[in-house]
């Protein structure tokens, strides 16, 4: 039986050893030569601050306001949906008792709230067109599982490419219509390719459920997760919410910034997506929740009581790369642009804290709770900050996922279930302003040398 994975010999390892010492040394830039040329690393100055190199009506992050005097001061975080406050939105779908994931999809497609008979509709439609191609778990899914779900999904995007009648056809109407697909069908990619990983990879049963056409974007990932279908009321809410919360975070987040470079060459949805998805995997985006949840499940094997006094000492010890993962962070506290207070986790904490509570799990909470009390204090005393120090989302939303019996594997998947409707409306936002294709410019440092003839080498 042929290996499943390429094997190379020695001496061809010995040569990638060699040739990556060689770009080593000559691909690393020295630090001094980005401030002699004011190079804002990251496109981020000192503060933290984005270089502005774009214009969005998606969505608007607030972390600071100026004073009279013109003074910039640190502020609550805000975050706004097409102009609208999130904390009124979700307040709005949660005081009717309704999922808020489709309705937040159309405003940010559409930059208008639905009414009643236009989010009926849309529901219809998602519903409708929350299906595969035939044979396609069985063709595209199941063959050549990747050990990492987001790969296998990935490489599922690419591949509807060749179902798509239009693929190429980049008017508005049509990145619309396959936008509006692909919101449907990215639960259940996420779902079998789960299935798919876990049988072929962990021995696991293959459950593959067809979705039910009743049911919201959050009861259907519960829904097709678990063997015997079931879930709360609560769980489904709170899901729920945890997507409409990852939905959109502005056009200057990496994946969504790769979104507007990618269609601005012309090129067609499925690369597009694709593209983002692959800058989502990345542990420094999407991947943030599982370092949260890894780094807790290290801390109650260390901490034994969970007093203040042993919970600050491996904080400290965290920020001394002496536990863990040796990296000097702690995760989930933190964010590029916030300081005060990051809107998402706010709202998300009280309903973990709800969760938990139906769950048994309120000593797991509380040790999350104190570690967020805690961590700013340590932080701002073991660095200098040039800003303050909160939970982000990443925080608490792995906690979350634990609590719904959603596996690791799944944490980022589940970012780009929610995430396919911000990429979306700002790939529209990007054909529609026929903008120029984004091309950057990079200052060349490297000296000037000589052609060395080949028999002088």
């Amino acid at each position: 039986m042929m290996a499943k994975y390429e094997v190379y010999e020695q001496k061809d390892l010995d040569v990638f050893a060699r040739l990556a010492v060689l770009a080593k040394k000559n691909d690393t830039i020295d630090n001094s030569l980005y401030e002699k040329h004011d190079v804002k690393r990251g496109l981020r100055d000192i503060n933290g601050v984005g270089v502005v190199c774009g214009l969005t009506e998606i969505s608007e992050i607030v972390a600071s306001k100026t004073d009279e005097n013109g003074e910039k001061l640190s502020t609550p975080g805000e975050l706004l949906y097409r102009g609208i406050d999130i904390y009124d939105l979700a307040a709005g779908f949660e005081a009717e008792g309704r999922m808020g994931f489709e309705e937040t999809s159309f405003l940010l497609l559409t930059g208008v709230l639905p009414t009643p008979a236009e989010l009926a509709e849309f529901n219809k439609l998602l519903s409708d067109l929350r299906r595969l191609p035939g044979s396609f778990v069985r063709d595209v899914i199941m063959k050549a599982t990747s050990s990492d779900l987001m790969n296998l999904i990935s490489r599922a995007v690419l591949t509807l490419y060749s179902y798509d009648s239009a693929p190429e056809n980049t008017s508005l109407e049509n990145v619309l219509r396959q936008s509006i697909q692909l919101i449907a069908r990215f639960p259940l990619l996420a779902i079998y390719g789960y299935q798919a990983f876990t049988h072929y990879h962990n021995s696991g049963s293959l459950i593959i459920h067809r979705p039910a056409p009743e049911l919201s974007t959050a009861e259907t990932l519960l829904y097709l997760l678990r063997p015997n279908n079931e879930f709360t009321k609560l769980e489904a809410q709170i899901l729920d919410l945890c997507l409409v919360l990852h939905a959109e975070h502005g056009g200057g987040n990496n994946s969504t910034f790769t979104t507007h470079v990618v269609t601005s060459s012309g090129t067609d949805t499925y690369s597009s997506v694709t593209a983002s998805m692959c800058s989502l995997k990345g542990p420094r985006h999407g991947g943030a929740n599982i370092k949260v949840s890894r780094m807790f499940e290290d801390m109650k094997r260390e901490v034994k009581d969970y007093s203040d006094g042993e919970v600050s000492d491996y904080l400290s010890r965290l920020l001394d790369k002496q536990a863990f993962d040796k990296a000097g962070l702690i995760y989930g506290m933190g964010h590029a642009i916030y300081s005060v207070s990051d809107p998402r986790a706010e709202i998300l904490r009280g309903y973990v804290k709800k969760l938990a509570l139906e769950k048994n799990l309120e000593r797991e909470y509380m040790l999350y709770e104190k570690v967020e009390r805690l961590a700013p204090q340590i932080i701002g005393d073991k660095r200098k900050m040039y800003k303050g120090v909160s939970a982000n989302i990443d925080f608490y939303s792995g906690l979350l996922y634990s609590m719904l019996g959603i596996p690791e594997a799944l944490f980022t998947p589940m970012f780009a279930v929610a995430r396919i409707s911000g990429w979306s409306a700002h790939r529209l936002e990007e054909i529609a302003n026929n903008g120029k294709i984004i091309r950057p410019g990079y200052t060349a440092v490297a000296p000037r040398t000589s052609y060395i003839p080949f028999s002088k080498r």
